[in-house]
């Protein structure tokens, strides 16, 4: 299966399930495939927009159902809590709008919302609007990101499966240095605490 057939049979669904999790990096590249013409814009908008807003939901409902019991539990989470806490107070209405924006926020700020207690419709409606601007403008950026490579590269076709390569060990080489970064960070709490 060519490179071509392997992102028009599964790149939208990969969208959906990526932005589900997290998704910046699988956005990206969803851009840059419909700059390529394998997908199209719009649908890797609306898939993203979908997967971000169903996991988003997601994690404010369990926040909401279990968030004290767990935050009792994960003292390394405390942290980001009291941070998340911190913004909601002064700052609810942007918080909810732009916490998928803040890089290492967009799991467990929907979490903490939920388990701060705020209205679920009032959570819904701003995560709908949250969730269409970031699907539009991430998923904007990495069509762009496309048009970009195609004027410095001039035979783009001819390195495209590299840069897709690229652009997918870029994400997660930011991924992986915030995720030993956070590990890191807890441990040194955990040593904290236990002095």
């Amino acid at each position: 299966m060519s490179l071509e057939e392997l992102i028009s049979t599964h790149g939208y669904a990969a969208i959906a399930v990526g932005t589900f999790l997290e998704g910046e990096t699988v956005l990206v590249l969803g851009g840059f495939a419909a700059h390529r013409g394998y997908l199209q814009l719009p649908w890797v908008v609306v898939c993203a927009f979908l997967g971000t807003l169903f996991g988003d939901q997601l994690f404010f409902y369990t926040g909401r159902t279990v968030g004290a019991h767990i935050l009792e539990k994960r003292s390394h989470w405390k942290s980001k809590s009291t941070r998340v806490f911190d913004l909601l107070h002064r700052h609810r209405l942007l918080l909810v709008l732009g916490f998928r924006f803040l890089y290492g926020f967009r799991t467990i700020t929907p979490f903490l919302l939920g388990a701060s207690g705020m209205p679920p419709v009032f959570f819904l409606v701003l995560n709908v609007v949250g969730a269409f601007l970031w699907a539009l403008v991430i998923g904007v950026m990495g069509y762009m990101v496309g048009q970009a490579l195609e004027l410095i590269i001039s035979d783009v076709k001819r390195y495209e499966l590299w840069l897709f390569v690229a652009l997918a060990a870029t994400g997660a080489a930011v991924w992986l240095y915030h995720f030993l970064s956070r590990g890191k960070q807890s441990r040194d709490n955990h040593r904290r605490q236990s002095l």
